[in-house]
C-alpha cells in the first residue's frame, strides 16, 4: 500500500486599497476556479469611507475580511500572510484575474515541489499577440537596481510581489518583506534574500495572471522614496547576499550616476537607504540567530 500523500493547502493573502470594482473582478475570477483555494483573506488598507464596500464584497464572495495596518503595501503583505492558516501562501493583488485552471496548476506545483517558492508571470489584458506558455518570467534584482530576466527561471532570485506561492514557514520564521518603504524596488530585495537563505525560487510556467494595471490609480508616488528603496535593495544584494566585486562596482557606479544627474534627491535618498540598510543587517542577524535556536 502506497503511503498517503501529504495534503497541502493554499491560503490567498489578498491586499486591497480603495478599489472595490477591481477587487470584485478578482474575487469573481477566484470563484470560477476549477479548484478552490483553502481560504481567501482580504486585508483592507482602504480609507475609512471605502472600507464598507470591501467588507460587503468579502461577505458576498465568502472571504475572511481583516482591516490592514495602513503602513504601506509591503507591511500589508506581511500582515495578511501571518494570519493565513494554509501550508502555503499565495500573495495576490486586487487588480489580478486568472485562467480558470490557475489554482489547479498552483496545487500541482506545490505537490510536485512543496519546499520551493513558486513565482508566476503576468500578461496584460490588452496583449494583442496570442499567449504562448510560459509567460514572461518575473524579474530578479540587478546590481544596478532594476528588474532583469533570470537566465534560469527554475533556479533564480526573481520574485513576483503579488503573485508568488510561499511555504508558510517562511513567514512563521519571520522572514518578511521589508517595511521601510511603501513602494519601490525594495520588494526585489525579498527574492534576493530568500535565495541567499537557501530557498529555491522557480517559475510556475504553465499558468499566469492577467494584470489589470492602471498607472493612474497608484496609491503612492514619491521619487525620493522610490530611489531610497532602490538604493536599499542593491546595497543588500551586492553587499550582503551576492558580495562579488563586480556587483559592488556596478552598484557603486549606479549610485554615483544618480548623484551626478540628480544630486539633491539622490543624496537624500542615499542617506535614508544607508540608514535602513544598517538596521536591516541587524534584523537579519537577529532573525537568523532566532531560527537557529528554535530549530
Amino acid at each position: 500500500m502506497e503511503p498517503e500523500k501529504k495534503k497541502y493547502t493554499i491560503s490567498v493573502a489578498l491586499v486591497t486599497r480603495n478599489r472595490a470594482d477591481s477587487l470584485e473582478r478578482c474575487l469573481r475570477s477566484l470563484h470560477q476556479q476549477t479548484v478552490q483555494p483553502f481560504e481567501i483573506i482580504i486585508s483592507d488598507d482602504s480609507d475609512d469611507e471605502k472600507k464598507n464596500e470591501t467588507k460587503i464584497l468579502a461577505d458576498k464572495w465568502n472571504c475572511k475580511y481583516i482591516s490592514g495596518p495602513r503602513r504601506g503595501l509591503y507591511a500589508n503583505r506581511n500582515y495578511v500572510a501571518l494570519v493565513c492558516k494554509g501550508t502555503h501562501i499565495r500573495t495576490m493583488d486586487d487588480d489580478h484575474e486568472f485562467p480558470k485552471d490557475h489554482f489547479e496548476k498552483c496545487y500541482n506545483a506545490i505537490n510536485n515541489d512543496p519546499n520551493s517558492i513558486w513565482i508566476i508571470g503576468e500578461i496584460y489584458p490588452d496583449t494583442k499577440n496570442p499567449l504562448l506558455l510560459p509567460p514572461p518570467c518575473p524579474g530578479q534584482l540587478h546590481p544596478r537596481g532594476y528588474s532583469s530576466t533570470p537566465s534560469d527561471s527554475q533556479d533564480c532570485w526573481a520574485i513576483s510581489c503579488g503573485a508568488s506561492i510561499y511555504p508558510a514557514q517562511i513567514f512563521k520564521n519571520q522572514f518578511l518583506n521589508v517595511e521601510f518603504f511603501k513602494f519601490g524596488a525594495s520588494y526585489l530585495e525579498f527574492g534576493s534574500r530568500l535565495h541567499w537563505l537557501g530557498y529555491k525560487i522557480r517559475q510556475l510556467e504553465d499558468t499566469y495572471i492577467i494584470h489589470h494595471y492602471d498607472k493612474n490609480n497608484r496609491s503612492f508616488s514619491n521619487r525620493e522614496l522610490e530611489l531610497s528603496s532602490m538604493f536599499f535593495a542593491v546595497f543588500c544584494h551586492s553587499f550582503i547576499y551576492q558580495r562579488g566585486l563586480k556587483n559592488k562596482l556596478l552598484t557603486v557606479a549606479e549610485v554615483l550616476k544618480k548623484i551626478i544627474f540628480d544630486q539633491k534627491i539622490a543624496l537624500h535618498s542615499l542617506s535614508k537607504a544607508l540608514h535602513y540598510f544598517k538596521l536591516h543587517k541587524q534584523h537579519i542577524r537577529r532573525s537568523i540567530a532566532y531560527n537557529k535556536t528554535k530549530n
